[in-house]
């Protein structure tokens, strides 16, 4: 079991969680996941390591409350504990070979830049970070990422923060205006990340995006966080979850997203009645 030391609003919805874990942050590193059950009844459910402290032994995830498994752990107050939390898994990021990054989260998406951000920081890399979302609500860790980057650039939707438009907006205006980028790594919303993947396309700019996908055993044994990759089948679990954007059969991704909408409505629905 672990215990939930720390719990903080950052958004409508969206919470930040920080739980005892040292078993799981003694070998974690950036891009990895970790997988969650909040009871031992409970569905097996995937969130990307936010950041840790190896010393602490703590580990920070950034939930959107959404369905039922999320809504179950939103009701948890400090102190409480899950039943079990297993990891890391999925393979690490490498961005070694890379002098000037840019950084896109669109949304909670911040969750998977932001140990990025960090490592970048260490390792004398260059690194800008975009974040976009459709309100300022939805803007998070601005403050954070200025500690790591040498330029962070919001845009919004509707235009309540920072520049009215969205991450494609900024990146066009960026690569036009002679920012030398070796590689792109975005995460957010699959229309989003679809959008920056057409886009960076057009100039063959190296472009990586972090898929989350729908995972239950986090090991390759179920075949559900599957996807298309160059023409093949990759699990995102195992061969991820960072991939080739110009690889990616985002069409494929997007229609499986929306495979299983009703049952997660009708469980989630269920959830709520029996508050």
């Amino acid at each position: 079991m672990n215990k939930l030391l720390h719990k903080k609003q950052m958004a409508q919805n969206v919470t930040e969680y920080t739980f005892n874990a040292p078993d799981v942050v003694r070998n974690a590193k950036a891009g990895q996941f970790i997988v969650l059950r909040v009871d031992q009844k409970g569905e097996r459910v995937p969130f990307t390591i936010f950041d840790y402290d190896k010393e602490k032994g703590t580990l920070k995830i950034l939930v959107q409350t959404v369905g039922f498994s999320t809504q179950k752990l939103s009701r948890l107050n400090e102190g409480d504990y899950v039943s079990d939390i297993v990891g890391p898994l999925g393979l690490p990021t490498d961005l070694s070979f890379a002098k000037k990054v840019v950084l896109i989260g669109g949304g909670i998406g911040a969750a998977v830049i932001h140990p990025q951000s960090k490592v970048l920081k260490k390792a004398n890399i260059d690194v800008d970070v975009i974040l976009g979302a459709r309100d300022s609500s939805l803007i998070m860790y601005e403050e954070d990422f200025k500690k790591y980057a040498n330029n962070v650039y919001v845009m919004t939707d509707n235009g309540s923060l920072g520049e009215k438009g969205n991450v494609v907006d900024k990146l066009r205006y960026l690569i036009e205006t002679g920012s030398n980028y070796d590689v792109v790594f975005a995460v957010g919303p699959l229309m989003m990340m679809k959008a920056v993947s057409n886009f960076t396309k057009t100039y063959s700019l190296k472009t990586i995006i972090s898929m989350n996908s729908i995972m239950i055993d986090g090991i390759g044994m179920c075949g559900g966080c599957r996807l298309t990759v160059g023409g093949e089948t990759k699990y995102a679990c195992v061969d991820g979850p960072e991939f080739d954007a110009h690889l990616i059969d985002f069409d494929e991704a997007i229609m499986r997203s929306r495979l299983y909408q009703e049952e997660e409505k009708a469980c989630r629905l269920r959830g709520e009645k029996n508050d």
